[in-house]
C-alpha cells in the first residue's frame, strides 16, 4: 500500500505581499510546474471543487489556490462605497467611467504579487468568472509570467455582452437582502445558487446548503463582495488587454449559463482565435461534480500544449 508524502498533501498559510494578506493553500508535487486556481466575484477559494484541484495534483502539477482580497480569509478592505449599486452598473452599461477603491488590475497585481512571495517564476492560471477576467489581465500584463490560461465561464467585461438574465441582476447589486445571520445568509444564497447552477446537473440542495453554511463560518464578509463587484464595473472592458494574450489559451462556458452568457466565450474565441473553445451542453455557472473530469482534461490538454508551443 502506498501512502502520499505529507508534502503533496493541502498545506495552508497565510502569505503577506505589498500590505496584504493573503489564505493559501497548495498541495501536489512541490517540484511541479505550478497552476494558480483564482476564483470568482465573492467567491472564497473553498468553492474550488476538490476532485478538480486533485485532477491536477495527480497530473504532477503543483496546485495553489488562495482567497482574492476582500473575501474568505485574506485582507479585508475598508474603503468606503459611494453611489447605488443599480447606478454605477448602469454607468457601465453605458461605458461610462465608475469610481472604485480598487480595480481587477490591481486584482491582477496580485496574483503577480504572490507568485513573486511563492518564488515562482511561472505559472499556469486557471481563472473561473470574475477570476478569469483578472487571468486575462496577468497575461496581457506580464506575459512572461503565465504559462497557459484555463479560462471557465468568464467574459472581456465588455458593456456590449448581454446582461444576465433579469432575475439575476438585482441580486448582483444586492438590493432588498435583508439580514446577515447564518440563516438568512444561506437562505439568500441558496436561491441565488440554485438559479444559476448547471440545468443538466443540478447540484443537490443538501449539499449545495452543506457548502454554504462552511462558507458562512469560514468567513462572512459583505462588504468585499460590494468592493469586489466595484471593481468589475471599474475596470471597464478588457478586450484591448485580451487581444495581446499569446500563451495557449482554453475557453470553457456553459450552453446554458444565465449570468455569463454563452456570447462572450464565442468573443473571447474571436479575439484569442488560437484558443480552444468548449462550449458544454447543460452547464450553467458553477462546477458540478459530472463536469469535472471534463473541465480538468481541457485544461490540463491546454498545461501539456505550453510545453510543446
Amino acid at each position: 500500500m502506498t501512502t502520499t508524502p505529507s508534502h503533496y498533501l493541502p498545506q495552508q498559510r497565510e502569505v503577506t505581499t505589498r500590505g496584504l494578506r493573503f489564505w493559501v493553500e497548495t498541495r501536489g508535487n512541490p517540484d511541479g510546474e505550478p497552476v494558480l486556481f483564482i476564483m470568482g466575484l465573492g467567491a472564497q477559494m473553498t468553492l474550488w471543487p476538490e476532485a478538480l484541484l486533485d485532477a491536477y495534483a495527480d497530473a504532477g502539477f503543483r496546485v495553489i489556490r488562495f482567497d482574492n482580497r476582500d473575501i474568505g480569509l485574506s485582507s479585508h478592505l475598508k474603503q468606503h462605497l459611494s453611489g447605488h449599486p443599480m447606478m454605477m452598473m448602469a454607468r457601465h452599461r453605458l461605458g461610462l467611467s465608475v469610481d472604485g477603491p480598487y480595480s481587477l488590475h490591481d486584482m491582477a497585481g496580485d496574483v503577480r504579487d504572490l507568485m513573486d512571495a511563492l518564488a515562482l517564476e511561472q505559472a499556469h492560471l486557471v481563472g473561473v468568472s470574475m477570476g478569469g477576467m483578472i487571468s486575462q489581465l496577468a497575461a496581457a500584463r506580464w506575459p512572461e509570467r503565465v504559462r497557459s490560461l484555463a479560462l471557465i465561464m468568464t467574459s472581456t467585461n465588455s458593456p456590449r455582452l448581454p446582461l444576465p438574465q433579469p432575475r439575476l441582476v438585482w441580486k448582483l447589486a444586492g438590493v432588498g437582502a435583508k439580514g446577515h445571520d447564518e440563516a438568512s445568509v444561506v437562505a439568500r444564497s441558496l436561491a441565488f445558487w440554485q438559479a444559476i447552477q448547471s440545468p443538466g446537473y443540478p447540484t443537490p440542495a443538501p449539499d449545495v446548503r452543506a457548502r454554504l453554511v462552511a462558507d458562512y463560518r469560514r468567513s462572512y464578509h459583505p462588504a468585499g463582495i460590494l468592493r469586489q463587484t466595484r471593481a468589475i464595473l471599474s475596470t471597464g472592458s478588457l478586450t484591448p488587454w485580451t487581444r495581446q494574450i499569446r500563451v495557449p489559451a482554453a475557453i470553457i462556458h456553459g450552453r446554458q449559463d444565465p449570468l455569463v452568457r454563452p456570447v462572450a466565450a464565442e468573443q473571447l474565441k474571436y479575439l484569442l482565435p488560437q484558443a480552444r473553445l468548449e462550449l458544454i451542453e447543460g452547464l450553467g455557472h458553477d462546477l458540478p461534480v459530472p463536469l469535472l473530469a471534463r473541465i480538468a482534461d481541457i485544461g490540463l490538454a491546454v498545461a501539456s500544449q505550453s510545453r510543446t508551443g
